[in-house]
């Protein structure tokens, strides 16, 4: 199998990482191998390169954002079969034993393994997963590959946060705040639009914040401007402490900050007004198959529509160097 591997973490992505050959892994009980037709590029790819997130298994193959066909299923597998469509996202596998697994909270247990960091993922032609870990995509078929690799990560996590932030199905009216405007908060907006809140967009430029208002956001712009009102809720999603820290301070009483992101530079010293009135914040960590389910059945009811750029499996480097350059609209899509 050919694959992309992270063997040296390094500031410099074509550094970092290299093609190699391998041997097929072997297949073990309850696992599925599926053909790789497409796999999106995360940030969190790009940390793993870099090293801003630590190496829990070198060399390692990326990607966690997989969408394929399968094309065996170990003996003891029921209900897959060779040509089904699957999606792999991020949560690999969870002990479901620990205090967080009994609970609900897989997201949180204390023995996760996750897809790209623990085991191998899908910067490959090929890969191998947990079937009970493996998402069905049939209904889906509408839409092409890679346009659906971004939905497993931005789009999953993009969920949760909302769902973390407070936002639901019941959300008609609530001013909405997502701070930050890549490919996840693109389609966390749709969501909350979906489900009836006004979305409010800070981010960065002004050609991201023409693209939130076409998306239908109410209101987008720079972190140099005000936002009009007070916010029920808030999403952020760009790495940096002080982005969280006016998060908090445009928000109304009462309401909470979520904070998607799995690194976070230094947070600013702040005022204790600043949480005072229950505001409150809190991390986004991970995700649940439930979250998947949930997010993939909405998809198509909530018009949800991907901006990707296709490349080539071998230009895994290019796509990440781009990434770290904010050269990307939406997101980087690999075809082995």
């Amino acid at each position: 199998m050919a694959a992309i591997e992270i063997y040296s973490p390094d500031s410099d992505p074509r550094r970092a990482l290299r093609e190699v050959v391998r041997e097929p892994a072997a297949l073990a009980p309850g696992q599925l191998r599926i053909r790789v037709t497409a796999c999106g590029v995360c940030r969190t790819d790009l940390q793993l390169t870099t090293g801003d997130l630590p190496a829990h298994l070198l060399p390692v193959v990326p990607g966690h954002q997989v969408v394929g066909r399968v094309t065996e299923a170990a003996g003891d597998v029921h209900g897959w079969q060779a040509g089904d469509r699957v999606g792999l996202i991020w949560l690999a596998w969870a002990c479901g034993e620990c205090r967080f697994c009994r609970r609900g909270a897989e997201n949180l247990c204390l023995r996760a393994e996750f897809t790209g960091w623990d085991v191998d993922g899908g910067y490959a032609d090929e890969v191998v997963a947990q079937a009970s870990f493996a998402h069905r995509l049939g209904h889906l078929d509408g839409i092409d590959d890679a346009a659906v690799a971004p939905l497993l990560c931005g789009g999953v996590i993009g969920y949760r946060a909302l769902h973390v932030a407070g936002v639901g199905p019941d959300a008609s009216g609530l001013p909405l705040g997502l701070y930050g405007f890549g490919a996840s908060a693109t389609l966390a907006l749709q969501v909350a639009r979906h489900w009836g809140a006004e979305v409010y967009v800070v981010t960065r430029s002004e050609a991201e914040a023409r693209r939130a208002l076409d998306l239908g956001a109410v209101w987008a712009g720079t972190y140099d401007e005000p936002v009009p009102v007070p916010l029920g809720a808030a999403v952020t999603f760009a790495p940096a402490g002080a982005v969280v820290a006016r998060a908090l301070r445009d928000c109304d009483r009462g309401a909470a900050v979520a904070v998607n992101a799995i690194h976070l530079d230094e947070l600013p010293r702040m005022d204790y007004d600043d949480l005072w009135w229950e505001r409150s914040l809190r991390s986004v960590a991970n995700v649940t198959r439930q979250d998947a389910t949930e997010f993939l059945e909405l998809v198509g009811a909530a018009g949800i529509t991907t901006q990707f750029e296709e490349l080539p499996l071998t230009e895994a480097a290019t796509a990440l160097t781009r990434l770290a350059d904010g050269d990307v609209r939406g997101a980087f899509v690999l075809r082995p």
